[in-house]
Order: C-alpha cells, then sequence, then structure tokens
C-alpha cells in the first residue's frame, strides 16, 4: 500500500512537470550574437571599447526580459572571441561562430586589417556581420551580407582634404602611414589623391610609410620637413600616433598634425600628453558636449567604467541597435540558422534613417551607410571637442 502511495506521487510529479512545461515553463530560446574584437594585441582599447558597448547593451535586453521579437522574447547570449588584433585570428574566429556556435549575426571585427578578410567568411557563410568601425571599402565591396556603421575612407579622405584646405590654406602635404595594414594604407591613398586634386600634383611633397610594429619614425619625419611640407597628415592607430607626434615635435616640427578616426581612443591622450593638444582629427563623433541620448550613453559608459567612451564603443553601440532592429524586423525566430540569418541580412539592406548616437544612417542604397563625419580638435585638457560637422 505504502510502494503504491510512492509510485502514485512520483506519476503525479511527472504529469505535474509536463504540464508545467507545456505551459510556459520551459527554458526562453535564445538568439547567439558573435562578437569579433581585438582583445589584446596592437589595440587593446578598441577591443575593451567593443567589448564594454556590447555589455552595456546587453544588460538592457536582460532588463526587458529579453529581446522581444514578433511578441515573443528570446534570451541573447553574446559568444565574444578574441582576434588579437591579427588577421588569421579574426578569421578562425569567425569559422568558430558560424559554424559551431551558430550565432545569428556578428559585430565586428573593428579594424579593417582583420575586418576585410572576416568578411570574407562571413559572406562565404551567407552569415550577416557589422563592422562597426571599419572604414575600408574592401571590407564590403561585393559581399551583400556584409555591413559597417561607419562611414568610407573614400569619403573620409577628401573630407581630412577639405578641411585642411578651408581651415589653414595650406597647398603641401606630408603623409605618413603603415603600409603593411589595410586601414591607413587605403586611407593615405584616398586623402592623397583629393588633396592632389584639389592641389594639383606634386603638392604631396613627402609620402612616407612604414611597416606595423616599427616605433622609430625620425628618418621618415625628417623627410617631411624637408621636403617643406605644411602640415602632415597621419591615419595611424592611436598608439602609433603618440610616438608620431613626440618624435616630431623633438625633430622641431611646430606645424600641425592631422589624424583620423583611428586617433579617437580613450589612450591617445594618455600615451601622446600635451603633445597631442591643439591637433585635429575627423572621426564619428564628439563626447564633449554631446547632448540627448548620446550623453545618456556617454554618461552610463562613464559611470560603469570610468572613462569617457571613444567612438569605437559609440559605433558598437550603434551597431548592435541596428542588429536589434533588423532582428525585430524579422517578426519571427524560426529556428532555421540559415533562414533567420537570410531575413537579418534582408532586415539589415532595408533599415533607413536609423538615428544612432554617432548619426542617422540610411542603408537602402546599399551596405555602407550614408551619414555624416565630425572634425575633432583636442582641447588643451585633452579633451575631443565638436569643431565641424562633414555630411555627403
Amino acid at each position: 500500500m505504502r510502494k503504491s502511495f510512492v509510485l502514485m506521487s512520483i506519476t503525479v510529479s511527472l504529469v505535474f512537470a509536463i504540464l508545467l512545461s507545456a505551459c510556459g515553463g520551459a527554458a526562453q530560446p535564445t538568439i547567439k550574437i558573435g562578437v569579433n574584437a581585438p582583445l589584446t594585441g596592437d589595440i587593446p582599447k578598441v577591443g575593451e571599447g567593443t567589448k564594454y558597448a556590447a555589455e552595456l547593451w546587453l544588460e538592457d535586453i536582460k532588463a526587458a526580459g529579453g529581446l522581444e521579437v514578433g511578441g515573443k522574447k528570446y534570451q541573447v547570449e553574446l559568444i565574444i572571441e578574441d582576434n588579437e588584433s591579427k588577421a588569421e585570428s579574426a578569421v578562425a574566429a569567425n569559422t568558430k561562430m558560424i559554424t559551431q556556435d551558430e550565432v545569428l549575426v556578428i559585430v565586428g571585427p573593428q579594424a579593417s586589417k582583420q575586418a576585410v578578410p572576416a568578411g570574407e567568411v562571413a559572406n562565404n557563410y551567407e552569415t550577416p556581420m557589422i563592422s562597426p568601425w571599419s572604414t575600408n571599402p574592401n571590407t564590403t565591396k561585393n559581399r551583400p551580407w556584409v555591413f559597417r556603421a561607419c562611414f568610407l575612407d573614400p569619403f573620409q579622405g577628401p573630407v581630412v582634404a577639405n578641411f585642411v584646405t578651408e581651415e589653414f590654406g595650406y597647398t603641401k602635404a606630408g603623409v605618413l602611414y603603415d603600409v603593411a595594414s589595410d586601414y591607413p594604407k587605403g586611407l593615405a591613398e584616398f586623402f592623397k589623391k583629393a588633396w592632389e586634386d584639389l592641389h594639383g600634383p606634386g603638392s604631396v611633397v613627402a609620402y612616407e610609410s612604414f611597416t606595423t610594429k616599427d616605433t622609430d619614425f625620425s628618418a621618415q619625419l625628417t623627410k617631411i620637413k624637408d621636403a617643406g611640407a605644411e602640415f602632415i597628415f597621419t591615419p595611424q592607430y592611436y598608439n602609433e600616433v603618440a610616438l608620431i607626434v613626440k618624435q616630431a615635435h623633438q625633430l622641431g616640427w611646430d606645424k600641425p598634425i592631422v589624424g583620423s578616426d583611428s586617433w579617437g581612443s580613450s589612450e591617445l591622450i594618455p600615451l601622446c600628453g600635451s603633445d597631442c593638444y591643439g591637433l585635429f582629427f575627423s572621426t564619428h563623433y564628439a563626447a564633449a558636449g554631446a547632448t540627448g541620448k548620446t550623453k545618456e550613453f556617454i554618461d552610463r559608459y562613464n559611470a560603469k567604467y570610468g572613462y569617457v567612451p571613444d567612438d569605437v564603443a559609440a559605433l558598437t553601440w550603434d551597431a548592435f541597435g541596428l542588429v536589434q532592429q533588423a532582428i525585430q524586423n524579422c517578426g519571427e525566430i524560426t529556428g532555421d540558422i540559415k533562414a533567420d540569418r537570410k531575413c537579418v541580412r534582408d532586415a539589415l539592406a532595408q533599415i533607413k534613417a536609423y538615428d544612432g548616437i554617432t548619426g542617422k544612417m540610411d542603408f537602402t542604397q546599399g551596405n555602407d551607410p550614408i551619414k555624416c563625419a565630425v572634425i575633432v580638435k583636442i582641447d588643451d585638457k585633452g579633451e575631443f571637442t565638436f569643431y565641424k560637422s562633414v555630411c555627403p
């Protein structure tokens, strides 16, 4: 009798568990989003900003009880992979996330040196990828599955050339760039063409290069100085900028040094100090004086992580916002990863007038957004202050 009672109790418990599961007690389905970032290597601050912005976005999703798609809420899991600032590692990371983790979409890589080869992997596997920060045209060229949240170097090069011409009236340019890295090499070429279109052949009086990991630029800087350049354009990453600017000043250079969006790291001033005060660079947003939801993001990030977010973090935030909108615009997640990836890709391509914290974006004319650039001036406190906006 007692034995029968125990068996009956177990049976009732099992039936109750099954009914509970059928009534919604089952675990929430999960959407996996990949993050391909340089957490180590030459530009770890870029990876840090990527990771922090991604985690802030995930906080909001969790606070809402999940990501709502078609009236159903899904848990979101971030699969974060370190690309070590290497092209081969970025390729391996994308391959793993797509084939093993079965992510729905990938955010990153950031730098063009990793984004270009990683984008080929994403496109070949028909998995949507959005690079927040890669401005090299080859990242998305002939790749319908690859997007970006930033402007392109064919736009940024002329922006800098026109700004220097209008601001200073100069006609002789000097350029210093890393010939072994996709981003600076490509941007240097676009700037040179734009400058010569404005001032004629030979107006770039010195076009000097170096190779990744070089730390002594004195020979190239001396050539630029001796050639009679009125300013230097150097589209390098923040760690190299500090060395270049300091060495230029040690050689007696007292003219402007102008940069690009790769300057916009919170590490630039700690590394460069007052040597960078008063310099200009083109970028995606200016933290100082920001208002509205841009300021809300900056204040929240600063309160949590202890420093003002750079353009990488801001663009990553926008990239996740774009991904979120695309997923929600799909209306449903079917569980068929191939079909769901296709839906997200198509939804990204149809986004227009997305109002991000780095500006409005429209993807209806291709996978590269139509958006404005910002010229930033580094003030005497080391803050990146808004100077002017330049739009297509």
